[in-house]
């Protein structure tokens, strides 16, 4: 089981310099993966779903991964998530590649339908379309990476006779990680991820999670390409003892990923990196 960092491109992480100790100590301390969440905006006032006041401050993903790939030589570099329906698929497609290839192969594409209507409202997406958005803009991104002549036609997308090069580094593309504890998240991940990501706060969750995976798996086809269903993990809130580390490894999971909040000191940020450091794989 590998060890990633997720969410310090928010509150008190975010600024350039306290970004530039935070990933080269990751590293140095064995970290395999870093992270960054997505939200375009927030509602204001909070409603109770949203995961952060409206005032706090949040990174864009894509381009705060961009400065974390020039500071760092070894860490993969995750989107974890963003979410899909609210980004021009072709568009993604040219940004995550340019990443790859600037960052040397090490980009993983973590991916979600999201949940908060006022954001998606906000951005012009109709709520209800977001899961078919999310599947069909999977679809597209894949033809424009991996087709020799890309084309896709469908309700939201269509496109032919076109090109995009660089194409990421990796074969296939980089690696998508499909995130949501639903049951249409859990297909969608069988039939179109690399792998699973979501969270919880225990073992007990993932547990219940990777049953909905397993059914998923007899409703959906899987495409050989895709290789082995991944296990991303991130376990929420709080810290990640031993024990419970060693359950996560035993239940299968590829990746855990530690989230040191509240994210309002960098001091403790570091200290909790260092503590986290030698949990059991």
């Amino acid at each position: 089981m590998e060890l990633g960092v997720n969410g310090l491109s928010a509150k008190a992480t975010l600024h350039p310099d306290t970004t530039a100790k935070l990933a080269v100590r990751a590293e140095e301390l064995g970290y395999t993966s870093w992270w960054a969440g997505d939200h375009v905006v927030l509602p204001s006032p909070r409603v109770p779903d949203s995961p952060m006041e409206p005032t706090d401050p949040i990174l864009d993903p894509l381009v705060h991964l961009a400065y974390v790939a020039a500071l760092t030589r070894r860490l993969e570099l995750g989107t974890g998530i963003v979410i899909l329906p609210q980004r021009n698929p072709l568009v993604l497609a040219k940004q995550v590649a340019s990443l790859d290839v600037l960052s040397g192969g090490r980009v993983i594409l973590g991916v979600g339908a999201g949940y908060l209507e006022p954001e998606m409202t906000a951005v012009g997406l109709p709520m209800a379309e977001r899961g078919r958005r999310t599947d069909e803009y999977l679809d597209a991104m894949t033809a424009l990476w991996n087709d020799p002549a890309p084309s896709h036609h469908g309700r939201f997308v269509s496109f032919e006779n076109v090109d995009a090069h660089p194409r990421p580094v990796r074969d296939g593309g980089p690696r998508i990680m499909v995130g949501g504890h639903s049951p249409a998240a859990f297909r969608r991940a069988v039939a179109r991820g690399h792998g699973w990501i979501g969270n919880g706060g225990s073992p007990q969750d993932l547990a219940a999670h990777l049953a909905g995976l397993e059914r998923a798996a007899t409703e959906v086809e899987r495409p050989a390409r895709l290789g082995r269903l991944t296990i991303t993990f991130m376990p929420f809130p709080g810290q990640v003892s031993p024990e419970a580390a060693r359950e996560y490894a035993g239940l299968g999971v590829d990746r855990l990923l530690i989230y040191p909040l509240p994210l309002e000191d960098p001091a403790d940020v570091t200290s909790y990196l260092e503590r986290h450091a030698d949990l059991p794989r």
